[in-house]
């Protein structure tokens, strides 16, 4: 039985920090029928397992959150026979208990993006997957779990509302935010939950708060470099605890890839369209997401 591959996507801070700690690493070029992925995917050891690593933003975080490609970069990892993703991601925090510097596990979004490709299906057929729970509660329970063991302040889920940006939030949409029930803000978890569902993957997500939203005013005493050393000091603290956290994971006995899953069975009821009226070319091009 192959070795299961284990995709871990780095966000901000996240994503130059694990690369230097990948053993065996291979640099893979991955195409896909949407493009090229953010930057070529590492593929080594991490912890006890085999990892395939992608830097969202690209080397050098060059992609601003709309400029990245995310049907590309999941499909790539899928390519490689990618089952189970834990992605990771810089956020602001939209309430009191969750303090910068805190790690949390997402369970839900509210999606306001509107200038990225959210689905693989356009032009294949309509193809609807349920979302009611969009990350993998499987997962999320082990990096809990995990997270508890080593004593880690992480909390056990969040709404995550995902923007468009690239401007940060206006503090009348931050206290819309907050009024909705959002938890934490920020730009680029959507649509990479959506796209992974579709391509039959576990994701979970860890998100890294780095300071309280524009909602909650900064002391006047403060200077805008003393806020932002802060800032950079509350990511840091959050990245090496989520650096921490996947190791700890990734070294465990759990099983991060189930095979039994609901979300690996996500396309099971999810095509209306007639088989017969959807293109040949199209079912190849795409059979990998059905796999």
């Amino acid at each position: 039985m192959a070795e299961e591959l284990i995709g871990i996507i780095g966000g901000t801070g996240l994503g130059d920090a694990l690369a230097e700690h990948i053993t065996g690493a291979e640099r893979r070029d991955v195409d896909t029928p949407f493009g090229k992925p953010s930057t070529t995917i590492t593929v080594g050891r991490f912890g006890k397992k085999k990892i395939a690593f992608l830097s969202r933003h690209g080397d050098g975080h060059k992609l601003s959150p709309s400029e990245v490609p995310f049907a590309a970069n999941i499909f790539a990892l899928k390519k490689l026979g990618v089952h189970t993703i834990i992605g990771s991601g810089a956020v602001g925090s939209l309430a009191e208990r969750i303090v910068p510097g805190d790690l949390v596990i997402v369970d839900q979004f509210i999606d306001k993006t509107f200038r990225r490709q959210s689905s693989f299906f356009r032009g294949f057929g309509a193809v609807h997957c349920e979302m009611a729970e969009p990350t993998c509660e499987r997962v999320g329970d082990m990096l809990l779990d995990t997270a508890n063991g080593i004593n880690l302040t992480t909390h056990p889920k969040g709404t995550y509302v995902c923007m468009e940006g690239p401007q940060f939030s206006t503090r009348a949409e931050s206290l819309m935010h907050k009024a909705w029930g959002g938890d934490l803000i920020g730009m680029t978890a959507m649509p990479e939950a959506k796209l992974a569902r579709e391509a039959q993957i576990c994701y979970a997500l860890v998100a890294l708060a780095s300071d309280y939203d524009c909602w909650r005013p900064h002391e006047d005493s403060k200077d805008k470099q003393t806020l932002l050393k802060e800032i950079i000091g509350n990511l840091q603290a959050a990245t090496n605890n989520c650096l921490e956290l996947i190791k700890a994971v990734l070294s465990s006995e759990h099983e991060l890839v189930g095979e039994n899953c609901h979300c690996r069975k996500s396309l099971d009821l999810a095509v209306w369209t007639d088989q017969s009226r959807i293109d040949k070319a199209n079912k190849e091009k795409l059979k990998v997401l059905f796999e």
